[in-house]
């Protein structure tokens, strides 16, 4: 017990390290500096939410425009910057693998995490400041949406540990990752709710895990003003089978990577 309190420590001391490191040399220390975390998503989401506004009006489908184009489009902030991070992450931190204490996964698993925190702190701020002009709702359920938000978090810390050793064995990966991020919008439940689709749509929609995720954040949000449809075994599921081929990747890319 003493070994395994003391690797956590250790793996503590790592993981915040690499933290303040990752917010340093993003963001620097000048101006807001790594506040910049949460205003970067929520300056995305509120110029899409201006627009979808002045397009479609105040309300689509009886739910505020505002608040949905929001719980939409700063979760695939955080995907997004998470996957595009994810490519040649290893190269650009070679050099700090000296470090026996740090290992290649703690790379992955900080940029999700910085990604994480930032979109939960965008979330907490806009939604005080919408609730508080009646542009977004009380949430009618957090333990849901805190759920829904964990399960989009896993999906895309799997397919980071997948993208990372990729990236390392093709350097075009680079080149197709900023398209794949777009071609996944449509797939993703951002900004469209499953009840909305035809039911031939729903059911192979149903099978994409960021759709079941958003489902559940959403319902978790705005309550009884929607009708969700999600499931626990495809958000499961899928971010395992991710994670265990990443890892297997991981292993390969670790005996062939070059420390600077």
């Amino acid at each position: 017990m003493a070994s395994l309190r003391e690797g956590t420590r250790i793996q503590f001391r790592v993981i915040t390290a690499l933290m303040i490191r990752e917010l340093t040399t993003r963001f620097g220390r000048e101006n807001i500096g790594f506040l910049w975390i949460m205003a970067e998503p929520l300056l995305f989401g509120s110029l899409v939410s201006i627009m979808w506004t002045i397009m479609k009006g105040p309300e689509e489908h009886g739910v505020s425009v505002v608040a949905f184009v929001i719980t939409g489009y700063l979760p695939l902030t955080l995907f997004r910057n998470s996957v595009n991070r994810a490519v040649s992450v290893f190269q650009v931190n070679s050099s700090l693998m000296y470090h026996r204490q740090i290992k290649i996964l703690d790379f992955i698993f900080v940029r999700v995490l910085v990604e994480v925190v930032g979109t939960l702190m965008a979330y907490l701020f806009v939604a005080v400041v919408l609730i508080y002009f009646d542009l977004f709702p009380v949430p009618a359920d957090l333990g849901i949406f805190v759920a829904g938000f964990l399960l989009y978090s896993l999906f895309t810390l799997s397919l980071c540990l997948v993208i990372a050793p990729a990236s390392e064995m093709s350097s075009a990966l680079e080149k197709f990752m900023p398209v794949t991020t777009y071609i996944m919008i449509p797939v993703s439940g951002t900004f469209n709710m499953v009840s909305w689709l035809t039911p031939a749509a729903r059911e192979y929609l149903l099978w994409s895990p960021p759709v079941n995720a958003m489902e559940m954040m959403r319902a978790g949000i705005f309550g009884d003003q929607v009708a969700p449809y999600y499931g626990f075994a495809v958000p499961l599921l899928v971010p395992m089978v991710l994670s265990l081929l990443g890892l297997f990747l991981c292993r390969i890319v670790r005996n062939h990577l070059e420390v600077e």
